[in-house]
């Protein structure tokens, strides 16, 4: 049990990049689905681009629990680009990630 807890503990997170297929690329509005996620990611991204002040507007939907692709709407007022908004609340959710798992595996040593 303890080589597969240590497997678990060693991975990393977010070593693959995400499928995501854009619906919609406006000025202020992009719609993008995000394949292979489900609600713990998407409520994590979602609450990251709420602290972005530019952002109006985050949000996604997933219409089936089981077999549902998140379809994310993302608005912005105009003075940062919706995808760049995305990419910064990625970076910062990767940096958080990383803290927390480093917090972790000093925790469990």
């Amino acid at each position: 049990m303890l080589a597969s807890r240590e497997k678990y503990l060693n991975a990393d997170l977010f070593q693959e990049k995400m499928k995501l297929k854009v619906k919609e690329d406006k000025k202020n509005r992009m719609i993008v689905e995000i394949h292979g996620e489900t609600h713990s990611f998407c409520n994590a991204l979602k609450a990251e681009l709420w602290n972005d002040s530019h952002v109006k507007v985050s949000g996604y939907r997933i219409e089936h629990p089981l077999v549902g692709i998140p379809t994310f709407i993302i608005e912005t007022d105009g003075k940062e680009s919706p995808k760049k908004a995305l990419q910064a609340a990625a970076n910062r959710l990767k940096k958080e990630s990383d803290k927390f798992k480093s917090a972790f595996l000093k925790g469990v040593k």
